[in-house]
């Protein structure tokens, strides 16, 4: 009977961990694909957070080389004066940004002065061409808001004759008799309205630089 007794209480230790054996098994596994969810999870949230740090500072960079590459002490100017004659404001930004490099006193090779980099008998031919027949003295290219007015204005005049964006800049830069003459050419235009040659190494370089400045 006592053997019996011993016999009974073995099996029933047996079964009673026999019975608890997959049940822990079960916690332990509960337990690690919770642990890996949480990992996966402040993982995720960790990127996301890295991810709005990074997003910040270039927003931070790109705003910092904006004011950088396109002074804001302009904008008011450059926004009146293109939407008065026609022009997106970029397009003017970026013929300033070209041609000065937003320097109001600059001076060029060629004489041409301020910010947009007009010559004085462009500016003499400008103030004829307005309806005032205005007579200001050269020194006043180098005042910005003049400068962008009449920059603009040229501009504007010169779209009347060279309706192509490409071909009215190349005349901002060479002058209307030398575009005039590359388009009776040949090898420098094909319809007498595009041109698909500039001879001059200067304005191929140009009319490539404003339309990339423009998409800054």
């Amino acid at each position: 009977m006592k053997n019996n007794n011993n016999f009974t209480r073995q099996r029933d230790q047996v079964m009673h961990v026999g019975s608890q054996a997959p049940f822990s098994l079960h916690n332990n596994k509960a337990r690690h694909k919770f642990k890996t969810l949480s990992r996966i999870v402040l993982d995720a949230i960790a990127f996301l957070a890295l991810s709005a740090i990074l997003a910040g500072l270039l927003h931070l960079g790109y705003f910092c080389f904006m004011r950088a590459a396109y002074p804001v002490k302009y904008n008011d100017f450059v926004t009146h004066y293109a939407n008065m004659y026609g022009f997106e404001p970029s397009l003017a930004f970026a013929i300033i940004r070209t041609e000065s490099g937003f320097d109001s006193d600059a001076v060029s090779h060629a004489n041409a002065l301020g910010l947009m980099q007009i010559t004085r008998d462009t500016f003499d031919w400008a103030q004829s061409r307005t309806p005032g027949n205005e007579n200001l003295p050269h020194d006043r290219l180098f005042d910005p808001e003049t400068n962008i007015q009449y920059g603009l204005f040229v501009l504007s005049l010169l779209r009347e004759e060279f309706s192509d964006t490409h071909t009215m800049l190349a005349a901002y830069n060479a002058g209307i008799g030398n575009v005039r003459k590359w388009l009776k050419d040949s090898e420098c235009s094909d319809d007498g309205v595009t041109l698909k040659y500039i001879p001059y190494n200067e304005t191929r370089c140009y009319v490539k630089k404003v339309p990339t400045a423009k998409k800054i």
